[in-house]
């Protein structure tokens, strides 16, 4: 019998494998849907430096079978809107968004918002709904769906509504099956985790019992916008450069090089060129296949390329790291560690580290872990993450710590490529860079902790001397007074404020 070979569409392939995009089960489903179109209202307000505000309902529809319901999920944002024109294609086609630049950003693949709506398609066969606007004199509003085999959107209903009141931002709202009683914890969890990593956002969440959970900010003060740059020569690959090569309007590999590459100046690309034995002269579209293979193969072998900068990455800094965990933890203690910015295969990333002890942080036997990626909560999968295996491979007795300390450790990694191991985006690969980036900021944030638990464990010590003392002294200094056959016992008071003040001050 003969072979059949087709061609399958993007939508079509996630269609059939929606499990390797976080899509497994009804529970999974409904807390990757929610998780995608946040992140997209979390970018779509940074991006023109609003502080987010979003909304989220979800609203019970009815049974659909034995493991899962009906829902209708809607979020709503203040970001920057979707033009007019690209409103179809950004819901309703696998594989089309703006998060393609080389610049650090949540989305990575242009496939959360419309594989959430491809999902909510395949169990309940409803259109979504999508209302959008710039800020401009009208509203826009579409009501989809998706041709999965032809990866196009199908455009039931479009409306254009005047904008009187000069509103920004986009509305999402579908019809999807999900287990929400199951996947009511890690929801509310990784809102809980957003609010902690996005300490500048108002978060409100409506759940289908109509329970209004609110995360209110504590600061309008917002990261540094990340920049968009240039491809590191120690990143690319022969598909890249062949890319380059198709669109450059230079006329010589030194322009070349200038041009298309990050940190290369003109000085480097002739040391470049001269390492690798090709003429600064020579035009790029006329190097063959064997010429850019050895070009490339170069990039790697040469020493002299500087390191990128961290221009293109936005970590969230100290101060804010700082207060989204008091906000959320109230912890008697916090030391905030981030590292200096370092590099993997070419790509920029930089580490933040915080440790926070007491206050809500459970006593649970092992400690709180926290992970984010581009400051996406990360809640499935911990125990194959580089961070946990990290924390899990340390000696902590050094640093004074037990695990059934109240302790909780936050680990933020930002990257314009972060090294995630799945297309579900839930746990980071162990890098070798990533991994030693990780231990030293641990190693950081643990000694300042151990500071903090020694002079701790002092105080207890000399609180508990003074309860002596005090305890003590006055039956001491009775019975010296009667030896010494005087009438009026001396003031102890007196000595023991002096103790106590001396001990305060050491």
């Amino acid at each position: 019998m003969a072979q059949t070979f087709q061609e399958i569409s993007p939508s079509d392939f996630f269609y059939r494998n929606r499990d390797i995009a976080g899509f497994t089960n009804p529970a999974r489903a409904i807390y990757s849907a929610i998780r995608e179109l946040v992140e997209n209202s979390l970018d779509a307000a940074e991006n023109i430096g609003v502080a987010p505000d979003i909304y989220i309902r979800l609203k019970f529809l009815g049974e659909a079978g034995r493991e899962a319901q009906v829902y209708q999920l809607r979020v709503q944002d203040n970001g920057s809107g979707i033009p007019a024109r690209h409103i179809p294609s950004a819901f309703g086609q696998v594989l089309f968004g703006s998060k393609y630049k080389l610049k650090q950003a949540r989305g990575t693949f242009g496939l959360g918002g419309t594989m959430a709506i491809l999902y909510g398609q395949i169990t309940t066969h409803q259109p979504a709904l999508v209302i959008s606007s710039t800020g401009s004199s009208r509203i826009y509003m579409y009501r989809l769906m998706i041709d999965i085999q032809r990866n196009k959107p199908l455009i039931l209903d479009r409306k254009i509504l005047l904008n009187k009141e000069q509103w920004r931002g986009t509305i999402v709202e579908f019809s999807l099956e999900g287990d929400y009683f199951r996947a009511m914890s890690k929801i509310v969890e990784y809102l809980k985790q957003t609010a902690l990593v996005n300490p500048y956002a108002n978060l409100t969440f409506v759940d289908p019992r109509g329970r209004l959970y609110k995360f209110t900010r504590v600061t309008t003060r917002m990261p540094t916008p990340p920049k968009e740059t240039l491809p590191h020569p120690y990143g690319v690959d022969v598909e890249i450069f062949q890319r380059l090569i198709q669109v450059t309007p230079t006329r010589n590999m030194i322009d070349f090089l200038r041009t298309h590459f990050h940190r290369v100046g003109e000085t480097t690309a002739r040391k470049f060129l001269e390492f690798s034995k090709i003429p600064p002269s020579k035009n790029p579209r006329k190097l063959t296949h064997q010429e850019i293979v050895h070009l490339v193969r170069m990039m790697k072998r040469f020493k002299d390329f500087l390191p990128p900068d961290a221009s293109c990455l936005s970590p969230l800094g100290k101060d804010l790291l700082k207060a989204g965990i008091l906000k959320e933890l109230e912890p008697e203690f916090v030391a905030v560690c981030q590292r200096r910015p370092s590099t993997y295969a070419g790509h920029p990333f930089i580490v933040e580290v915080a440790i926070a002890y007491g206050g809500k942080i459970p006593r649970k036997g092992d400690f709180t872990i926290y992970r984010f990626a581009n400051r996406i909560p990360l809640l499935y999968d911990e125990a194959s993450d580089v961070s946990v295996k990290v924390i899990r491979s340390m000696n902590w007795r050094r640093y004074k710590v037990t695990p059934d300390m109240p302790i909780a450790i936050l680990i933020h990694i930002c990257s314009t490529k972060v090294p995630y191991k799945t297309v579900g985006k839930e746990f980071i690969a162990d890098r070798p860079e990533v991994r030693r980036e990780v231990l030293n900021g641990i190693r950081e944030a643990a000694r300042h902790l151990q500071r903090f638990l020694t002079k701790r464990e002092h105080v207890n010590r000399e609180r508990k001397r003074l309860s002596i003392f005090a305890k003590y002294l006055p039956k001491i200094a009775q019975f010296s007074t009667q030896l010494a056959g005087k009438s009026q016992p001396p003031n102890v008071e007196i000595l023991l404020r002096s103790v106590r003040k001396f001990e305060l001050e050491n």
